[in-house]
């Protein structure tokens, strides 16, 4: 196999650190384990993000949410603990993460998570007609 999981995420320079935008990140293919029953746990992650001076590099991305298909985790944890490594990766503005578990036992589980960089000002709202 060519590549493999890893908790590594790479980055790289942002090229209008001037600016503040958005970047939406949608991963309809989340897998971890269920502690209690070993069972698969599949989501949608979806991360939004202002950066500031990096941005997050898609493919060690994807191999960083590889490597959690089979690790047991709580829903609630490992949303949290992916918000904390891309933070840490790439010190953002403002970053969420929107974790949107599929159905277990009947229950539907969207565990969100932010953070934001306590000296960064967002700009007011544009509101359009």
């Amino acid at each position: 196999m060519p590549s493999k999981p890893s908790k590594s995420i790479e980055i790289f320079e942002n090229s209008k650190p001037e600016r503040d935008y958005t970047i939406r990140i949608r991963i309809p293919e989340f897998t971890c384990l269920c502690p209690k029953t070993g069972q698969p746990d599949f989501a949608t992650m979806n991360i939004e993000y202002v950066p500031a001076g990096h941005c997050v590099e898609l493919k060690s991305l994807k191999l960083y949410i590889w490597s959690y298909r089979d690790e047991g985790a709580f829903h609630e944890a490992v949303t949290n603990r992916i918000l904390d490594d891309l933070v840490q990766a790439c010190n953002p503005h403002f970053m969420r993460v929107t974790a949107e578990f599929n159905v277990r036992g009947g229950i539907y589980t969207t565990v969100v998570a932010d953070y934001r960089d306590e000296s960064w000002t967002q700009e007011a709202a544009v509101i359009l007609p």
